[in-house]
């Protein structure tokens, strides 16, 4: 009574709440077992269940408004609430979502025995719940509920420190399941006085403590002593490292399902469950075994778990050595040794268990074939070798697995492999339902007598080297077909236009395929398509109009038809439904852009000929709410850019480069702030970049290169596109000295102001660019992706990025790779020295500063510039001589010192002379290989003097005047003449006469 009177009023409230739910629960599940009638007068929630729904929801700390509908009168109404048609009595909560889920709480009663079960979910991923408990009864409720049999928390993030609550748990006397994911514990939870509270259950048979940060193993210990029957564990996504001890294994007698991955734990682990007689299921995938694999399994079978166990999970950890002999687990029914480092071909001797029905190795390092034992696995159902070294043909394979798997075999993956030869005929595999065989090496025709299983539901052979024609023929009577890939082959798919398939496809994917050059007729009697790939399929035609309405199809995901010459105008379909995905660049589409495009998530129209956008941007029915991805680039689109864009919310990436667009940016792009790539290069742009962009600040790539915007470079540039890694200023007319804000932008990692008119110094704080001066690892991947709201989650993209490289335009494509580190200040008027701060950008691999008035000298220690590949820092004012440590750059394919002012030797180096003179020309005092010019690095040794006698002083002058004076009289005597000639007529014409007589 004592504690009862101290609980605060909240807690008292909360605890007659609950009571209350699980009476009417109660209560209302038995009238709607007992009466099924709909009533003819629609019925409101009673009074005292939504003041106790009420005092509920005071009880919870609901952070995000999840229950912010609780306000109504009629609770029926409300979010996740569940009432009785007949008695208006509440019969579910269900407020599961992404900040809060409390779902489900029911109660049942069994006639005979007037049993009641409750299960109650708190809490969701991502979850804000928190529990609200402000004394030491708090929890208290939890121990009233004598019934309770299920408990599911997730995501309560201070669980770890209630422990009235965990006590209020652990007296739960009828409690069979308990789930405590993500909830913070730790090992403080173990070593704290609330774990020593649980009282040991005999009905507690399920434990998920998975995603806490357990370490030590101490809590298998604790599991083993609240509950002597417990059948399933989750330790999932822990942080374990240490095996349990001994007693666990003998402790554990009605164990049958435990889950230890995602931890890390090493091999020998598994010698604490061999023991463990009652063991079915064990996971121990993504640990940190590093042993061979007939090891761990010799192990793990020198005890009675070798008879029970069904499946054993050994994936994605590092288990190396040969795949040995199975047969010893004579249960085993699903293994999965996927994502290690086995390697090796498969012995002969490797004979599976009898009763296995799945085998998955994919993603090691296995050579050879596939042994003829795997053929005599009667059970196998499926089968996956895929991402290995696969190298034996692909009609050896087939015949080595034409044994009694034939009949059994439903999935065989034998994709990314090194696998060649023609393709076998497969229709002996009578239950087949899923072939992969992509990204091989396998070559030939495709003979017309080749036959499929008629079961076969997934057919994919893209990426190989196959030839030949598919027709009809080779897909008679597969009804069941629903995924056909033929992509990246020389395939002719020669389907006749009035064929009508037996099978419904879901995926068709005929990227390369030859298709054309008439539109696939075929597909109009596709009715089901979630994803569609045509692209570059050699198809020369006007789309017909059935083919624009299939886009209105629910089912429709993704499609592309790119890369075709597909032509004529697009009609503005009235739709409910677009395509997440789609695709129609590099065909010949022309004249206005239809609205109805608009509600895909992706959307590239990219090399048409579309000449008008304002139509598709500035629709009557207002704003989008799912475009993400825009590119328009490289059509005829013309005049100002429409001022529309606040109907475009959640735009990430925008293209608009490669048109003729003229006049302002509009000010309305700054209402795009999820904006995260704004690309309007080379069009007409003028004036200056609007200060309304500013508030875009998830930018990760502005290129407005080659337009005519003037004006100085904003400085919120830098302070506010904290995120930016790309940008391009190229070929404007921007003008005045760069803003020290630029030196904000630590993420930068290609900055190109070049062909503009800026002028002052460099700034000397470029060396803050953090990326650039950071190594980055040959691991470190940039992903770009695009959140949605639709069944994708995210959809990527990559950033495209043109760049000067050796003399010419190219374009740099970020699919996952890390982006080519590059500045380019080239063809401005900046002046004064380079900054010798600037050799702090270790992974620059590009750098021009070539065409302005730099004076000074080159940075004596741009050789630790090491990832450096391309310098130019040609037509400047550089003085002084070529520093040695140039010579270590060892990456250098480009260098370009030419038209400076430098002097001395160019320093000798394997490097430095592989260049062309070129690369040094007009630097008059320059001299050394390459160039032409060597240099005198020794002086000329002192030579004795030469004494003369007065008769050769004599000789000497004698000589000097007699070939002066003969040369002057040579000169009197040939003008005397030839003068007189000259210039008396009547003397030319004597002179001539007189020739004319010696001939």
């Amino acid at each position: 009574m004592r504690t009862m009177l101290m609980m605060n009023p909240v807690c008292l409230k909360f605890v007659q709440a609950i009571f209350m739910v699980c009476l009417v629960l109660q209560v209302n599940l038995f009238f709607a077992k007992e009466v099924d009638l709909v009533p003819s007068k629609v019925v409101r929630c009673v009074e005292r269940e939504r003041e106790a729904l009420l005092q509920f929801k005071g009880g919870l700390v609901d952070k995000y408004g999840m229950m912010s509908s609780w306000k109504s009168a009629d609770c029926c109404q409300w979010k996740g609430i569940r009432c009785s048609k007949l008695t208006g009595h509440i019969l579910m909560l269900d407020l599961h979502g992404e900040s809060l889920m409390i779902s489900s709480m029911e109660s049942s009663m069994n006639q005979s025995h007037n049993f009641i079960s409750a299960k109650i979910y708190l809490g969701g991923y991502g979850s804000s719940l928190k529990i609200d408990d402000g004394n030491h009864a708090r929890g208290q409720w939890l121990s009233n509920l004598t019934s309770l049999i299920h408990l599911h928390l997730v995501g309560i993030s201070n669980l770890n420190s209630s422990y009235s609550w965990m006590q209020m748990i652990g007296k739960l006397p009828k409690l069979r399941e308990l789930n405590l994911i993500k909830c913070g514990l730790s090992d403080h939870f173990i070593h704290s006085p609330s774990p020593s509270r649980f009282n040991s259950s005999s009905s507690l048979s399920v434990i998920d403590l998975s995603q806490n940060t357990f370490t030590s193993s101490i809590i298998f210990q604790w599991v083993s002593n609240i509950s002597s029957n417990l059948v399933e564990l989750d330790l999932s996504e822990n942080l374990l490292e240490d095996s349990p001890s001994n007693h666990f294994g003998i402790a554990m007698n009605s164990l049958e399902k435990l889950d230890l991955s995602g931890n890390s734990l090493k091999g020998g682990v598994v010698k604490s469950f061999m023991n463990i007689c009652t063991l079915r299921s064990l996971d121990l995938s993504e640990n940190n075994f590093t042993e061979d694999l007939p090891s761990i399994l010799h192990n793990l079978s020198s005890g009675c778990v070798v008879y029970s166990l069904q499946e054993l999970n050994l994936g994605y950890n590092q288990i190396t050595g040969l795949l040995p002999d199975l047969s010893i687990f004579s249960s085993l029914k699903t293994l999965d040794l996927s994502s290690n480092r086995l390697s090796g071909k498969i012995p002969e001797g490797s004979i599976l268990p009898s009763q296995l029905e799945s085998l998955s190795i994919s993603s090691n390092s296995l050579e050879g074939g596939v042994p003829k034992s795997f053929g005599n696995a009667c059970s196998l159902s499926s089968l996956d070798l895929s991402i290995n070294n696969l190298s034996e043909e692909l009609p050896m394979i087939i015949h080595q697995l034409s044994g009694c798997a034939r009949y059994s075999l439903q999935k065989l993956g034998l994709s990314t492999n090194q696998i060649n030869g023609t393709l076998p005929n497969f229709s002996i595999f009578s239950s087949l339902k899923e072939l992969y065989l992509d990204e091989n090496r396998l070559n030939g025709k495709i003979r017309e007598d080749i036959r499929f299983p008629i079961d076969l539901e997934t057919l994919d052979i893209h990426s190989n080297a196959l030839e030949g024609v598919i027709t009809e023929s080779h897909f008679a009577n597969m009804s069941k077909l629903m995924s056909l890939t033929l992509s990246d082959n020389s395939l002719v798919v020669a389907f006749s236009q009035n064929w009508v398939p037996s099978f419904q496809l879901r995926e068709i994917w005929l990227r390369s395929c030859k298709l054309g050059p008439t539109f696939p007729k075929w597909l109009q009697t596709q009715n089901y398509i979630a994803n569609l790939d045509i692209s570059n399929c050699g198809i020369s035609d006007v789309v017909p109009e059935w083919f624009w309405a299939k886009i209105a199809s629910p089912d429709l995901a993704t499609m592309n038809i790119s890369y075709n010459n597909l032509k004529g105008v697009i009609p503005n379909v009235p739709v409910n439904n677009t395509p997440s995905s789609l695709n129609l660049a590099s065909n010949q589409f022309e004249g206005p852009i239809p609205p109805f495009l608009r509600d895909s998530v992706s959307l590239d129209l990219s090399e048409n000929k579309f000449s008008d956008s304002r139509w598709f941007l500035c629709a009557n029915n207002g704003s989008t709410e799912t475009l993400a991805q825009l590119d328009l680039s490289s059509n005829q689109l013309s005049g100002k850019i429409p001022h529309c864009w606040s109907y475009f919310k959640s735009l990430v990436h925008l293209d608009l480069s490669h048109n003729n667009f003229s006049g302002k940016i509009p000010s309305s792009m700054g209402s795009l702030l999820e904006l995260e790539a704004l690309l309007l290069r080379n069009n007409s742009l003028t004036e200056g970049i609007p200060f309304s962009l500013r508030s875009c600040t998830k930018l990760v790539m502005l290129d407005v290169a080659e337009n005519r915007l003037s004006r100085p470079i904003p400085s919120w540039i830098g302070s506010k596109f904290q995120e930016l890694q790309i940008l391009s200023l190229r070929r404007n007319h921007f003008c005045g000295s760069l803003p020290l804000q630029l030196c904000y932008l630590k993420s930068i990692q290609l900055l190109d102001l070049s062909l503009n008119n800026l002028s002052g110094q460099i700034p000397k704080c470029f060396k803050n660019f953090t990326s650039m001066a950071q190594k980055t690892s040959s691991g470190h991947y940039l992903y770009y992706n695009i959140e949605t709201n639709h069944e994708f989650n995210s959809m990527p993209y990559s950033l495209n990025a043109i760049l000067t490289w050796k003399g010419s335009e190219q374009m740099f494509k970020n699919n996952g790779s890390f982006l080519l580190k590059s500045i380019d200040l080239s063809s401005n008027h900046f002046s004064e020295e380079i900054p010798i701060e600037i050799v702090n950008l270790f992974d620059l691999v590009s750098l021009n500063l070539s065409g302005n008035n730099l004076t000074g000298e080159i940075p004596s220690n741009i050789g630790r510039l090491t990832s450096l590949e391309f310098l130019d820092l040609s037509r400047n004012q550089i003085s002084g001589s070529i520093p040695s440590s140039l010579a270590r750059i060892d990456r250098l394919t480009m260098l370009d010192l030419s038209h400076n002012h430098l002097s001395g030797e160019i320093p000798i180096s394997t490097q430095l002379q592989s260049f062309d003179a070129s690369s040094y020309e007009d630097n008059l005092d320059l001299c050394g290989k390459p160039l032409d010019k060597l240099c005198n690095i020794e002086a000329e040794p002192p030579k004795e003097p030469i004494v003369k006698s007065e008769d050769e002083d004599e000789d000497l002058l004698v000589s000097r005047g007699f070939y002066v004076s003969m040369a002057f009289g040579f000169v009197i005597g040939f003008w005397g003449i030839f003068g007189s000639i000259l210039v008396s007529r009547s003397l030319r014409h004597a002179y001539f006469r007189l020739l004319k007589q010696f001939n």
